[in-house]
């Protein structure tokens, strides 16, 4: 089976981000419900190029698509507006970086044939670790990321670093749960020095938008 043949998958990506300092430290997050670090962190070295129009329409409809190589997740994703949080398709990774024909007829309500072209590179050294509950549910991944981007449009580069908590598949079920359950990481996350980042995304920091 070809790449453009295979059926992407899609999930749910409820996250909030926060901006941290270089000697910030992590929280062990005790008194957040049930919540509990589990095991040491995972180190992940990331690399992410991003593609849109020539006039960024994609970004003009908090849109990104790009191709991830390193980590769990490898492959071309695009990230969608959703009610909560935001939807994530995927494709496998191709041989070369040029976005698979089904990802690009998922786009053409949104772009029609224009081409995509490359329009900024981010590379990530990621340390994650895992939250659960007593019972051993994942409830969510806490991520450490130290950032490089290049923006391809106009060469500028920028580094940072962020923390970011994802919700995964033991999650509260409901919507005020979630967010009860975001709030209270959050409350801990900030008291350790962490803001909550000034931009939605890695793209938009690298694209200064």
């Amino acid at each position: 089976m070809s790449h453009d043949a295979q059926p992407h998958r899609s999930q749910t990506e409820i996250e909030r981000k926060y901006d941290v300092d270089a000697e910030a430290q992590h929280p062990q997050l005790v008194g957040v419900g049930a919540v509990a670090l589990q095991g040491e962190p995972e180190r992940h070295d990331l690399v992410a190029t991003y593609f849109d129009t020539a006039d960024l329409a994609l970004a003009q409809r908090k849109t990104a698509v790009r191709v991830r190589r390193g980590g769990h997740d490898a492959g071309w994703h695009v990230k969608l507006p959703a009610e909560e949080g935001r939807t994530e398709l995927h494709w496998p990774l191709t041989d070369d970086d040029e976005p698979p024909a089904a990802l690009r007829e998922h786009l053409r309500e949104l772009i029609g044939d224009e081409p995509l072209v490359p329009i900024a590179r981010v590379t990530n050294q990621r340390d994650s670790v895992l939250l659960q509950d007593a019972a051993g549910f994942e409830l969510a991944e806490l991520t450490d990321d130290h950032v490089r981007s290049e923006n391809l449009r106009s060469g500028g580069t920028q580094e940072w670093r962020e923390w970011e908590v994802e919700l995964l598949g033991g999650a509260p079920d409901t919507r005020e749960a979630r967010t009860a359950l975001l709030d209270g990481i959050e409350e801990q996350l900030l008291a350790a020095g962490a803001r909550p980042s000034a931009s939605s995304s890695k793209l938009q920091r690298a694209l200064g938008l």
